[in-house]
């Protein structure tokens, strides 16, 4: 479905994967001086009104806003599904069309609003006997971020404890970039998505706000200190860097393929990029 140019490493989806070594046979590193941000493309107001009619003439970026306060009950509704019932992976070739998943009551205060989709998301340069990566969504937060994704069909509300959720095939080309995705479209934390992809002062990610992305992009010395603490970290090791440029090239793509569009994630990976750029040069030149 989406074909994004391939990339030479990839994240490790929980933490234990491996990655690719990479072969350098000189210091210098080809790679793109910026992360191109494609020209904005607001979602489909057709995709908005297939899954919320009440919001055909609201305009996307005051559902957007209005979406942040309810994150808590969407993400209540998916930790109370059955785990046992919803794996986190599964052979691509058993992917079923629909899958009943009983939930748990909750014990929260606030009414959990449970996922109406779930997307099967495969790499899309995979071969067809490999896994896909099950991730739980809600219509309105595809519908209303992901200006690439088509339509959503139709779901079920819940009856009497279970869910019975349509399934979507979804080729991405880093489906372990997509858990980070997944989790911003709902939390819409900067500093987990930089905390993703790359050790960086908890000082300065720490409740990190897009002011403060902004004005570290626009500060030379800033940008330097951050290089050099990652560079450090790595023990200057270009393969180390390398395969964290890597993680922030597959979060782009995936960016890409999803039409997302938000300008405070853009920033961030633009931010993170102007790191991992800085800190190779560091190591390549043996100054950090």
């Amino acid at each position: 479905m989406f074909q994004v140019a391939s990339h030479p490493s990839s994240f490790a989806m929980h933490g234990h994967g491996h990655h690719q070594a990479m072969s350098m046979s000189s210091p210098s590193v080809q790679l793109p001086r910026t992360l191109a941000r494609p020209p904005f493309a607001e979602v489909s107001r057709e995709a908005i009104m297939a899954v919320a009619p009440e919001l055909a003439n609201v305009p996307a970026e005051y559902i957007r806003r209005g979406l942040r306060p309810k994150a808590h009950q969407m993400l209540a509704g998916i930790s109370a599904l059955s785990s046992s019932h919803l794996p986190t992976t599964m052979p691509k070739s058993h992917v079923p069309q629909i899958m009943s998943v009983p939930f748990r009551a909750s014990s929260s205060s606030a009414q959990p609003t449970y996922p109406t989709h779930i997307l099967a998301v495969a790499s899309s340069k995979s071969s067809a006997n490999e896994h896909v990566f099950m991730f739980p969504v809600h219509n309105i937060i595809i519908a209303a971020q992901c200006s690439a994704l088509p339509r959503l069909p139709p779901s079920s509300p819940p009856s009497q404890g279970m869910l019975h959720i349509p399934v979507l095939p979804l080729a991405l080309p880093s489906p372990a970039a997509f858990k980070v995705l997944h989790g911003y479209l709902y939390s819409h934390s900067l500093d987990s998505v930089l905390k993703s992809l790359f050790p960086l002062p908890s000082s300065f990610v720490h409740g990190l706000s897009h002011h403060t992305v902004q004005s570290t992009l626009a500060s030379g010395s800033s940008l330097h200190q951050l290089s050099a603490y990652l560079c450090s970290s790595a023990g200057s090791s270009l393969q180390t860097l390398t395969t964290h440029a890597a993680h922030v090239k597959e979060l782009w793509q995936d960016m890409v393929a999803l039409g997302l569009h938000d300008p405070e994630l853009w920033d961030t990976l633009d931010l993170a990029w102007e790191i991992i750029l800085g800190a190779l040069n560091l190591a390549a030149s043996g100054h950090h």
